[in-house]
């Protein structure tokens, strides 16, 4: 028997979706669905999870993706307080994990500075999920024992931003979220910076799902590799050793 948390009235849950997959959803996610009496939710939320709300649910898009017009992070915040004070059982819904890349902190803060009480609900990060599923373990005892998750978003010189150079000199795997538009200029500063150019190197689109690809160059190839196989977003980039593992998994691995 399974203990469902009560989902209060005037309560916002910041809910992770997972990497696309329905199948990956936590029980917490979706009896959260279930309760809820609206959904507001991100643009990598996959059809299938939508799927998932109660018919008569009200659900209201608030996407963000790069390039495109797409509402304001204060709006949203502001939206999730106002349907609070008005009582509502609000669900957040964010692909992946809301912690981890997902902007769930901000709102939580937000959140907490409004006075509005919150639960997390922790998803399936795309940046571990996505690898599995290509079959590439994020750690493994031979190859490493620390792994870099980081954002793509970043490739730029800009005081708060990635130390390329520290990142190029380790021999540590990589995993960029949001970097694919990015790619050229992350593998020229990691290459400058000592990665061999030989590194292994994997882009995964759509992790999880149905259309997922998977493509795997070394480093020095890998950014025009992808423009040549015409991979878009929203895509995972991988890179070090533990990505000529796949050579060996993948095979007989069963994923999609």
């Amino acid at each position: 028997m399974i203990e469902t948390p009560d989902f209060a009235p005037g309560t916002v849950w910041l809910v992770g979706a997972g990497p696309g997959d329905p199948g990956l959803l936590t029980l917490h996610a979706l009896n959260a669905l279930k309760a809820a009496e609206i959904v507001i939710y991100d643009a990598l939320v996959s059809p299938a999870i939508l799927d998932l709300i109660p018919p008569g649910i009200p659900r209201e898009y608030a996407g963000k993706r790069g390039g495109k017009p797409s509402p304001q992070q204060a709006d949203i915040s502001a939206r999730l307080i106002d349907l609070a004070h008005a009582g509502k059982r609000i669900v957040r819904l964010k692909g992946g994990d809301p912690f981890v890349f997902g902007r769930g902190g901000e709102e939580a803060a937000t959140l907490a500075a409004a006075g509005v009480r919150f639960r997390v609900i922790p998803g399936v990060t795309a940046g571990l999920a996505g690898l599995a599923y290509a079959g590439i373990p994020a750690t493994t005892r031979d190859t490493n024992p620390a792994l870099v998750l980081a954002t793509g978003h970043l490739a730029d010189d800009n005081p708060g931003g990635l130390d390329w150079r520290v990142l190029g000199a380790s021999d540590v795997p990589i995993v960029l979220y949001m970097g694919l538009s990015t790619l050229p200029a992350i593998a020229e500063k990691l290459l400058a910076a000592g990665r061999p150019p030989g590194t292994p190197a994997a882009i995964v689109t759509n992790a999880t799902l149905p259309t997922q690809q998977v493509l795997v160059a070394p480093l020095n190839r890998i950014a025009a590799e992808t423009k040549a196989a015409g991979l878009k977003s929203p895509a995972l980039i991988a890179i070090g050793s533990i990505v000529a593992l796949r050579d060996t998994l993948a095979p007989w691995q069963i994923t999609l």
